[in-house]
């Protein structure tokens, strides 16, 4: 894993509202399912002061910056939000979320508003969807 450098400072990685979620002791091996999962790339991350922990962890997926800590000692719940990637190649990327492992919330077909969209909740119970634009 890369540790953390200028680039967390880096106008690209660090502009619009970021997600910074707790992973409860996870955050590191989080990263790498979502390398797996979404093509995230490591940004970096500066580690914890206890063994396999970080105090901060930032990866880029699909153009955007997810922030991730392990502040807590386990996992919380996490209910009232999700994740959402906008693509035009959405399905390749939802039938690899759920190649990787994730758990399929709500099936990724056409909806009533014309876009086709779907939700899975990856192994660290964070809900994902996709959102593929009517073309």
């Amino acid at each position: 894993m890369t540790e953390l450098t200028t680039s967390v400072t880096n106008p690209e990685t660090t502009k619009g509202v970021i997600p910074y979620l707790d992973m409860g002791g996870k955050a590191l091996e989080a990263a790498k399912f979502y390398e797996k999962a979404f093509n995230a790339r490591m940004i970096g991350h500066v580690p914890g002061q206890s063994a396999g922990r970080v105090a901060h962890c930032q990866i880029e997926i699909n153009g955007g910056t997810l922030m991730m800590t392990d502040h807590r000692d386990a996992a919380v719940e996490r209910e009232g939000f999700h994740l959402q990637i906008v693509a035009a190649d959405a399905q390749a990327r939802w039938d690899q979320a759920v190649k990787a492992g994730c758990e399929v919330v709500m099936p990724f077909e056409m909806q009533f508003w014309g876009d086709r969209w779907g939700m899975v909740r990856d192994p660290f119970g964070v809900q994902w969807a996709f959102n593929e634009a009517a073309s």
